[in-house]
């Protein structure tokens, strides 16, 4: 799913999230290379675009990263630790 792919993401947003939840689109790629990571689709949101999410460890943090494909484009568009994600990815990987 995704070779050859890239990541983007408005910059401003990131700054945004780095204020609000203190983790930059840069340190969200990494959930995106564990290998217990979960990716999953948001149906209740994705009118108009499918909207995305891989729930990942970063640096001893389970972190829920939304994002869309666009070809062959991986848009951030948010980046966040909430309970809900890390208890799944628990449960998932049986930790």
């Amino acid at each position: 799913m995704y070779k050859d792919t890239y990541f983007e993401w408005d910059s401003e947003k990131e700054s945004i999230n780095i204020a609000k939840h203190n983790i930059s689109f840069t340190e969200a790629q990494n959930a995106f290379t564990d290998q217990n990571r979960i990716i999953y689709k948001n149906k209740k949101h994705s009118k108009y675009e499918k909207r995305t999410y891989c729930i990942g460890m970063v640096k001893e943090k389970v972190i829920m990263v939304r994002f869309l494909m666009r070809g062959k484009r991986i848009r951030i568009f948010g980046v966040g630790a909430w309970r809900q994600a890390k208890k799944l990815y628990e449960q998932k990987n049986k930790i």
